[in-house]
């Protein structure tokens, strides 16, 4: 896994062992950022579910202002450090060591913004859009921002999302994995 463009391109990023995590891969991450390319520049990203923080960190490398990244494993925060470390963008990230839910309240209180929000939680624990419904809740998501959600679940994903109010504007299959967009309705 590395960094595939930007000023931290060629870094390579380590992962945590094992199946904790799935980290997303690169051809899916090349093809994600491509589309999201005109989005990137100067965007607030919250990467929720943040393993070991590629996404928030391929945003920072290609000109993302500010990143906040989450995850509730002490093994994860560790990668996540030593993966900003290596690619010298720690000053413009911020990591938070809690469940989804009190990182959401956290940067409620703290009245983030966010133009850009990653949605990659383990894909087992049904809690994507429970994770989606609450970041509208609290108004997280600026009023053009976009949500990716990475799952593949793609059918149980679609039927949930229906009964919150967001749009799904876009959806990218890449073999088992599919990439939902989705931003505000109205």
């Amino acid at each position: 896994m590395r960094v595939i463009s930007g000023i931290a391109k060629g870094v390579r990023l380590d992962s945590l062992q094992g199946d904790i995590t799935r980290p997303t891969l690169d051809r899916v991450k090349e093809a994600l950022f491509n589309i999201l390319q005109n989005d990137i520049r100067q965007a607030q990203v919250l990467d929720l579910f943040s393993g070991s923080g590629a996404l928030a960190i391929e945003s920072l490398s290609r000109g993302a202002k500010y990143a906040v990244l989450c995850d509730k494993s002490s093994e994860a925060i560790k990668i996540i450090k030593r993966n900003l470390e290596k690619t010298k963008l720690e000053e413009n990230a911020k990591v938070i060591k809690n469940d989804y839910r009190k990182a959401l309240e956290l940067l409620q209180k703290e009245e983030n913004k966010f133009d850009i929000i990653f949605i990659d939680p383990p894909y087992k624990e049904n809690i994507a859009v429970k994770a989606i419904q609450e970041i509208l809740e609290c108004d997280l998501l600026n009023k053009e921002g976009i949500i990716v959600l990475e799952t593949d679940y793609e059918e149980r994903e679609l039927e949930q999302l229906q009964t919150i109010d967001v749009n799904i504007y876009d959806l990218r299959k890449y073999g088992r994995v599919k990439l939902l967009f989705l931003n505000r309705k109205g």
